[in-house]
């Protein structure tokens, strides 16, 4: 049971996908904007993530060595067609905001290294768990990214205005990811060490 609850907790704290491994930069810096893009975007890849590892974890003994990551991929791709076409039918502004980042999960060092460091090594159960904490993680990380670009460069937080007028037009700009994620990453390699 304790390996399971560290499995689940690893990408939330220790193994942070964003704060602390530093994977995934691509939608990181280019979809969070404003929080509910990165909850959209950290949630669609959530939904990747736990079924591929499930699926990949189930099926290792089946794949032949030689086609390992070929397979790995389809299986990946497979799953963000299936959230990238219920997106586009249950959440089309959503959908339309996040545009050609929901594909790029397929490619996304996160999902794929999951799938080679986790679920090709161990039961169906402990990948479920790992591709929880994970998404979970990166989830976390993208709304908290995009809710403090959201809040400082529009004055609101999940499109509720909170500050009258214009906010600091640099956040809502890419130059403002960076500056805000550095910031963060920051923080939490502080709150690390004193710990």
């Amino acid at each position: 049971m304790n390996n399971n609850i560290r499995t689940l907790t690893n990408g939330l704290l220790k193994e942070n996908p964003i704060f602390v491994l530093l994977l995934g930069m691509c939608p990181t810096l280019g979809v969070t904007t404003s929080a509910i893009n990165g909850m959209g975007m950290g949630l669609a890849t959530a939904f990747v993530l736990m079924l591929s590892n499930v699926f990949i974890s189930a099926l290792k003994t089946q794949i032949p060595d030689k086609v390992r990551i070929p397979a790995f991929i389809v299986i990946i791709a497979s799953f963000v067609t299936v959230i990238d076409l219920a997106m586009q039918a249950y959440v089309p502004a959503l959908h339309g905001q996040l545009g050609v980042f929901i594909p790029l999960i397929a490619v996304n060092c996160i999902v794929l290294g999951r799938a080679e460091a986790f679920a090709a090594k161990n039961t169906v159960f402990s990948s479920l768990l790992d591709g929880v904490g994970m998404g979970l993680g990166f989830t976390l990380a993208l709304t908290l990214l995009g809710g403090i670009r959201e809040l400082l460069g529009s004055g609101a937080l999940f499109d509720h205005k909170f500050i009258a007028g214009d906010g600091i037009l640099i956040f809502v700009l890419a130059p403002g990811a960076f500056i805000a994620l550095g910031f963060l990453i920051a923080l939490i390699n502080h709150l690390r060490r004193v710990k």
